[in-house]
Protein backbone atom coordinates (compact mmCIF):
# COMPACT_ATOMS: atom_id res chain seq x y z
CA UNK A 1 0.00 0.00 0.00
CA UNK A 2 2.97 2.37 0.31
CA UNK A 3 3.02 3.29 -3.38
CA UNK A 4 -0.75 3.70 -3.50
CA UNK A 5 -0.72 6.05 -0.53
CA UNK A 6 2.22 8.04 -1.89
CA UNK A 7 0.43 8.50 -5.23
CA UNK A 8 -2.82 9.48 -3.50
CA UNK A 9 -1.21 12.14 -1.31
CA UNK A 10 1.51 13.18 -3.72
CA UNK A 11 -0.28 13.24 -7.06
CA UNK A 12 -4.04 12.67 -6.81
CA UNK A 13 -4.83 15.16 -4.03
CA UNK A 14 -4.13 18.80 -4.72
CA UNK A 15 -5.72 20.15 -1.52
CA UNK A 16 -7.76 18.88 1.42
CA UNK A 17 -10.90 19.75 -0.57
CA UNK A 18 -10.14 16.76 -2.82
CA UNK A 19 -10.68 14.27 0.02
CA UNK A 20 -13.91 12.29 -0.32
CA UNK A 21 -14.57 12.02 3.44
CA UNK A 22 -13.69 13.87 6.64
CA UNK A 23 -11.87 10.82 8.01
CA UNK A 24 -8.46 12.45 7.71
CA UNK A 25 -9.52 15.15 10.15
CA UNK A 26 -8.65 14.54 13.78
CA UNK A 27 -11.20 14.44 16.58
CA UNK A 28 -10.35 17.75 18.13
CA UNK A 29 -11.81 21.13 17.39
CA UNK A 30 -9.11 23.76 17.06
CA UNK A 31 -8.39 25.36 20.46
CA UNK A 32 -8.49 29.14 20.27
CA UNK A 33 -4.97 29.52 21.62
CA UNK A 34 -3.51 27.61 18.65
CA UNK A 35 -5.16 29.68 15.92
CA UNK A 36 -2.69 32.61 16.08
CA UNK A 37 0.15 30.11 15.56
CA UNK A 38 -1.48 28.86 12.36
CA UNK A 39 -1.55 32.41 11.04
CA UNK A 40 2.26 32.40 10.85
CA UNK A 41 2.41 29.38 8.52
CA UNK A 42 3.29 29.89 4.84
CA UNK A 43 0.16 29.67 2.62
CA UNK A 44 1.53 26.85 0.45
CA UNK A 45 2.22 24.70 3.52
CA UNK A 46 -1.37 25.20 4.69
CA UNK A 47 -2.82 24.58 1.23
CA UNK A 48 -0.98 21.27 0.82
CA UNK A 49 -1.95 20.01 4.26
CA UNK A 50 -4.48 17.20 3.76
CA UNK A 51 -6.53 17.23 6.89
CA UNK A 52 -7.98 19.46 9.59
CA UNK A 53 -7.63 19.99 13.29
CA UNK A 54 -4.29 19.94 15.05
CA UNK A 55 -2.65 17.46 17.40
CA UNK A 56 -0.81 19.45 20.07
CA UNK A 57 -0.73 18.48 23.75
CA UNK A 58 0.07 21.03 26.43
CA UNK A 59 3.49 21.83 27.86
CA UNK A 60 5.82 21.41 24.88
CA UNK A 61 8.33 24.19 25.55
CA UNK A 62 11.86 22.80 25.34
CA UNK A 63 10.65 19.38 24.19
CA UNK A 64 12.12 17.25 21.43
CA UNK A 65 9.10 16.33 19.30
CA UNK A 66 8.72 13.79 16.50
CA UNK A 67 5.82 14.13 14.02
CA UNK A 68 4.95 10.86 12.25
CA UNK A 69 3.60 11.56 8.77
CA UNK A 70 4.41 15.25 8.78
CA UNK A 71 3.17 15.91 5.24
CA UNK A 72 3.61 19.50 4.12
CA UNK A 73 4.96 20.42 7.55
CA UNK A 74 2.04 22.46 8.84
CA UNK A 75 1.84 20.77 12.24
CA UNK A 76 5.63 20.78 12.59
CA UNK A 77 5.76 24.53 12.14
CA UNK A 78 3.03 25.04 14.74
CA UNK A 79 4.77 22.66 17.16
CA UNK A 80 8.04 24.50 16.54
CA UNK A 81 6.52 27.64 18.02
CA UNK A 82 5.33 25.72 21.08
CA UNK A 83 8.70 23.99 21.56
CA UNK A 84 10.59 27.28 21.29
CA UNK A 85 14.25 27.92 20.62
CA UNK A 86 15.37 25.30 23.15
CA UNK A 87 13.17 22.58 21.64
CA UNK A 88 13.34 20.65 18.40
CA UNK A 89 10.75 19.29 15.95
CA UNK A 90 11.49 16.41 13.58
CA UNK A 91 9.08 15.57 10.78
CA UNK A 92 9.06 12.20 9.00
CA UNK A 93 7.16 11.54 5.78
CA UNK A 94 7.42 9.14 2.85
CA UNK A 95 5.93 11.42 0.16
CA UNK A 96 8.49 13.40 -1.82
CA UNK A 97 5.98 16.00 -3.03
CA UNK A 98 4.91 16.78 0.53
CA UNK A 99 8.49 16.94 1.81
CA UNK A 100 9.42 19.33 -1.01
CA UNK A 101 6.77 21.76 0.21
CA UNK A 102 7.83 21.42 3.85
CA UNK A 103 11.54 21.93 3.16
CA UNK A 104 10.99 24.77 0.72
CA UNK A 105 9.76 26.98 3.55
CA UNK A 106 12.26 26.17 6.32
CA UNK A 107 14.00 29.54 6.00
CA UNK A 108 10.68 31.40 5.82
CA UNK A 109 9.55 30.00 9.15
CA UNK A 110 12.94 30.36 10.84
CA UNK A 111 12.82 34.07 9.99
CA UNK A 112 9.23 34.39 11.25
CA UNK A 113 9.94 32.59 14.53
CA UNK A 114 13.40 34.01 15.18
CA UNK A 115 14.95 30.54 15.51
CA UNK A 116 15.44 27.37 13.44
CA UNK A 117 14.38 24.21 15.25
CA UNK A 118 12.69 22.10 12.52
CA UNK A 119 14.06 19.35 10.30
CA UNK A 120 12.40 16.93 7.91
CA UNK A 121 13.38 13.37 7.02
CA UNK A 122 12.25 11.11 4.21
CA UNK A 123 11.24 7.79 5.71
CA UNK A 124 8.53 5.34 6.66
CA UNK A 125 6.95 5.60 10.08
CA UNK A 126 7.25 1.83 10.57
CA UNK A 127 10.98 2.01 9.75
CA UNK A 128 12.15 4.68 12.17
CA UNK A 129 15.17 2.52 12.98
CA UNK A 130 16.54 3.57 9.57
CA UNK A 131 16.76 7.17 10.75
CA UNK A 132 19.51 8.58 12.94
CA UNK A 133 17.36 8.75 16.07
CA UNK A 134 18.69 7.38 19.36
CA UNK A 135 16.76 5.25 21.82
CA UNK A 136 15.07 7.21 24.64
CA UNK A 137 15.66 10.53 22.87
CA UNK A 138 12.18 11.93 22.16
CA UNK A 139 9.92 13.70 24.67
CA UNK A 140 6.69 13.67 22.67
CA UNK A 141 5.64 11.88 19.49
CA UNK A 142 2.61 13.23 17.63
CA UNK A 143 0.71 12.02 14.58
CA UNK A 144 -2.38 13.37 12.88
CA UNK A 145 -4.44 10.62 11.22
CA UNK A 146 -1.45 8.84 9.65
CA UNK A 147 -0.78 5.64 11.60
CA UNK A 148 -3.84 4.00 9.99
CA UNK A 149 -2.07 4.40 6.63
CA UNK A 150 0.85 2.23 7.74
CA UNK A 151 0.78 -1.44 6.69
CA UNK A 152 2.77 -2.40 9.82
CA UNK A 153 1.24 -0.75 12.87
CA UNK A 154 3.10 -3.19 15.13
CA UNK A 155 6.38 -1.67 14.00
CA UNK A 156 5.10 1.90 14.40
CA UNK A 157 4.21 1.38 18.06
CA UNK A 158 7.34 -0.66 18.75
CA UNK A 159 9.57 2.07 17.33
CA UNK A 160 7.65 4.83 19.07
CA UNK A 161 8.18 3.13 22.43
CA UNK A 162 11.89 2.65 21.71
CA UNK A 163 12.42 6.31 20.83
CA UNK A 164 10.47 7.87 23.68
CA UNK A 165 12.25 8.93 26.84
CA UNK A 166 10.95 7.34 30.06
CA UNK A 167 7.81 9.33 30.89
CA UNK A 168 7.45 10.49 27.30
CA UNK A 169 4.22 10.14 25.39
CA UNK A 170 2.75 9.29 22.02
CA UNK A 171 -0.12 11.76 21.52
CA UNK A 172 -2.02 11.18 18.30
CA UNK A 173 -5.31 11.17 16.45
CA UNK A 174 -6.41 8.35 14.18
CA UNK A 175 -9.38 6.45 12.77
CA UNK A 176 -10.86 3.33 14.36
CA UNK A 177 -13.65 0.96 13.39
CA UNK A 178 -16.30 -0.66 15.56
CA UNK A 179 -15.34 -4.08 14.12
CA UNK A 180 -12.59 -5.80 12.13
CA UNK A 181 -12.70 -4.95 8.41
CA UNK A 182 -12.97 -7.55 5.67
CA UNK A 183 -9.99 -8.17 3.40
CA UNK A 184 -11.87 -6.54 0.52
CA UNK A 185 -12.29 -3.29 2.44
CA UNK A 186 -8.70 -3.33 3.69
CA UNK A 187 -7.36 -3.75 0.15
CA UNK A 188 -9.50 -1.02 -1.42
CA UNK A 189 -7.05 1.73 -2.47
CA UNK A 190 -9.52 4.62 -2.21
CA UNK A 191 -10.70 3.52 1.23
CA UNK A 192 -7.07 3.19 2.31
CA UNK A 193 -6.17 6.64 1.04
CA UNK A 194 -9.20 8.09 2.81
CA UNK A 195 -7.91 6.69 6.15
CA UNK A 196 -10.68 4.06 6.35
CA UNK A 197 -9.27 0.86 4.85
CA UNK A 198 -6.33 0.82 7.26
CA UNK A 199 -8.36 1.60 10.37
CA UNK A 200 -8.00 -0.86 13.22
CA UNK A 201 -10.84 -2.28 15.28
CA UNK A 202 -10.58 -0.14 18.43
CA UNK A 203 -10.11 -3.08 20.79
CA UNK A 204 -7.35 -4.55 18.61
CA UNK A 205 -5.58 -1.18 18.76
CA UNK A 206 -5.72 -0.96 22.55
CA UNK A 207 -4.40 -4.52 22.89
CA UNK A 208 -1.65 -3.75 20.38
CA UNK A 209 -0.62 -0.66 22.34
CA UNK A 210 -0.39 -2.65 25.56
CA UNK A 211 1.66 -5.36 23.85
CA UNK A 212 4.28 -2.78 22.90
CA UNK A 213 4.59 -1.30 26.38
CA UNK A 214 1.90 1.37 26.41
CA UNK A 215 0.10 -0.30 29.29
CA UNK A 216 -2.82 2.10 29.86
CA UNK A 217 -4.02 3.79 26.64
CA UNK A 218 -5.93 6.94 27.52
CA UNK A 219 -8.69 8.23 25.22
CA UNK A 220 -8.61 12.04 25.11
CA UNK A 221 -11.54 12.75 22.80
CA UNK A 222 -13.52 11.16 19.99
CA UNK A 223 -16.27 11.70 17.46
CA UNK A 224 -18.19 9.47 15.06
CA UNK A 225 -17.41 9.85 11.36
CA UNK A 226 -20.17 10.61 8.93
CA UNK A 227 -19.56 8.94 5.55
CA UNK A 228 -21.25 11.29 3.08
CA UNK A 229 -19.84 9.93 -0.18
CA UNK A 230 -22.56 7.51 -1.47
CA UNK A 231 -20.16 5.13 -3.24
CA UNK A 232 -17.93 4.80 -0.16
CA UNK A 233 -20.93 4.40 2.15
CA UNK A 234 -22.24 1.58 -0.06
CA UNK A 235 -18.91 -0.27 0.21
CA UNK A 236 -18.73 0.07 3.98
CA UNK A 237 -22.22 -1.13 4.79
CA UNK A 238 -22.84 -1.07 8.55
CA UNK A 239 -19.26 -0.52 9.66
CA UNK A 240 -18.98 2.55 11.89
CA UNK A 241 -15.82 4.64 12.11
CA UNK A 242 -14.59 7.04 14.77
CA UNK A 243 -11.91 9.68 14.92
CA UNK A 244 -10.17 9.46 18.28
CA UNK A 245 -7.24 11.08 20.04
CA UNK A 246 -5.18 8.93 22.41
CA UNK A 247 -2.23 9.54 24.66
CA UNK A 248 0.12 6.63 25.37
CA UNK A 249 2.78 7.09 28.06
CA UNK A 250 6.07 5.22 28.27
CA UNK A 251 5.73 4.23 31.91
CA UNK A 252 6.63 0.57 32.51
CA UNK A 253 5.30 0.73 36.11
CA UNK A 254 1.70 1.18 34.98
CA UNK A 255 -0.71 -1.57 35.98
CA UNK A 256 -3.26 -3.41 33.79
CA UNK A 257 -6.17 -1.85 35.71
CA UNK A 258 -6.89 1.34 37.62
CA UNK A 259 -5.91 0.42 41.16
CA UNK A 260 -6.87 2.50 44.20
CA UNK A 261 -4.10 3.45 46.66
CA UNK A 262 -5.99 6.31 48.32
CA UNK A 263 -4.04 8.91 46.35
CA UNK A 264 -5.03 12.36 45.15
CA UNK A 265 -3.53 15.32 43.32
CA UNK A 266 -4.03 19.07 43.40
CA UNK A 267 -3.48 20.94 40.12
CA UNK A 268 -1.57 24.19 40.59
CA UNK A 269 -3.08 25.86 37.50
CA UNK A 270 0.38 26.60 36.15
CA UNK A 271 0.25 24.98 32.69
CA UNK A 272 -0.03 27.69 30.01
CA UNK A 273 -3.42 27.80 28.28
CA UNK A 274 -4.85 25.50 30.99
CA UNK A 275 -4.89 27.80 33.99
CA UNK A 276 -8.33 26.73 35.27
CA UNK A 277 -8.57 23.09 34.16
CA UNK A 278 -6.17 20.43 32.97
CA UNK A 279 -7.69 17.71 30.79
CA UNK A 280 -5.49 14.63 31.06
CA UNK A 281 -7.97 12.51 29.12
CA UNK A 282 -11.69 12.13 28.48
CA UNK A 283 -12.36 11.03 32.08
CA UNK A 284 -9.90 13.20 33.99
CA UNK A 285 -10.69 16.93 33.91
CA UNK A 286 -8.74 18.29 36.88
CA UNK A 287 -9.78 21.71 38.21
CA UNK A 288 -7.23 24.08 39.65
CA UNK A 289 -6.91 23.92 43.43
CA UNK A 290 -9.31 21.02 43.97
CA UNK A 291 -8.28 17.78 45.69
CA UNK A 292 -8.76 15.23 42.91
CA UNK A 293 -8.69 11.49 43.80
CA UNK A 294 -6.74 9.40 41.27
CA UNK A 295 -5.80 5.80 40.64
CA UNK A 296 -2.20 4.67 40.74
CA UNK A 297 -1.80 4.86 36.96
CA UNK A 298 -3.08 8.44 36.74
CA UNK A 299 -0.77 9.36 39.62
CA UNK A 300 2.23 8.06 37.64
CA UNK A 301 1.09 9.81 34.44
CA UNK A 302 1.30 13.07 36.33
CA UNK A 303 4.21 12.45 38.73
CA UNK A 304 6.61 10.62 36.38
CA UNK A 305 6.19 12.89 33.33
CA UNK A 306 6.75 16.51 32.30
CA UNK A 307 3.57 17.44 34.23
CA UNK A 308 5.00 16.72 37.71
CA UNK A 309 5.95 20.29 38.66
CA UNK A 310 2.39 21.44 38.07
CA UNK A 311 0.77 19.20 40.69
CA UNK A 312 0.84 18.52 44.41
CA UNK A 313 0.73 14.82 45.24
CA UNK A 314 -1.07 13.32 48.22
CA UNK A 315 -0.40 9.75 49.36
CA UNK A 316 1.83 6.92 48.15
CA UNK A 317 1.64 3.26 47.13
CA UNK A 318 1.92 1.77 50.61
CA UNK A 319 -1.70 0.66 50.98
CA UNK A 320 -3.99 -0.83 48.33
CA UNK A 321 -7.79 -0.50 48.41
CA UNK A 322 -8.75 -2.54 45.33
CA UNK A 323 -10.02 -1.40 41.96
CA UNK A 324 -10.57 2.34 41.70
CA UNK A 325 -14.36 3.02 41.74
CA UNK A 326 -15.89 3.52 38.30
CA UNK A 327 -12.82 2.48 36.33
CA UNK A 328 -14.00 -0.94 35.16
CA UNK A 329 -12.59 -4.31 36.09
CA UNK A 330 -14.90 -4.50 39.11
CA UNK A 331 -14.72 -7.42 41.51
CA UNK A 332 -16.28 -10.34 39.56
CA UNK A 333 -17.53 -12.21 42.62
CA UNK A 334 -20.86 -11.81 44.45
CA UNK A 335 -20.57 -9.72 47.61
CA UNK A 336 -21.94 -12.35 50.00
CA UNK A 337 -25.27 -12.96 48.26
CA UNK A 338 -26.66 -16.48 48.53
CA UNK A 339 -26.52 -18.39 45.26
CA UNK A 340 -29.84 -19.44 43.76
CA UNK A 341 -28.47 -22.75 42.48
CA UNK A 342 -29.84 -22.14 38.99
CA UNK A 343 -26.42 -21.70 37.39
CA UNK A 344 -23.75 -23.19 39.65
CA UNK A 345 -20.86 -23.04 37.17
CA UNK A 346 -21.25 -19.56 35.62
Amino acid sequence: MHESVKDYYGKVLQSSADLKTSACCDASSMPGWLKPLLATIHPEVTEKYYGCGLVAPHLLEGCRILDLGSGSGRDCYVLAQLAGAEGQVIGVDMTDEQLDVARRHLDYHAERFGFANVQFHHGYIEQLDNLDLADNSIDVIVSNCVINLSPDKDAVLREAYRLLKPGGELYFSDIYADRRLSDALRQDEVLYGECLGGALYWNDFENLARRHGFLDPRLVEDRPLEITDPAIAAKLGNVRFFSATYRLFKLPELEPACEDYGQAVIYRGSIPEAEHLFQLDKHHAIETGRIFPVCGNTWRMLQDTRFAAHFEFIGNFDRHYGIFPGCGGALPYDMGETATGESPCC
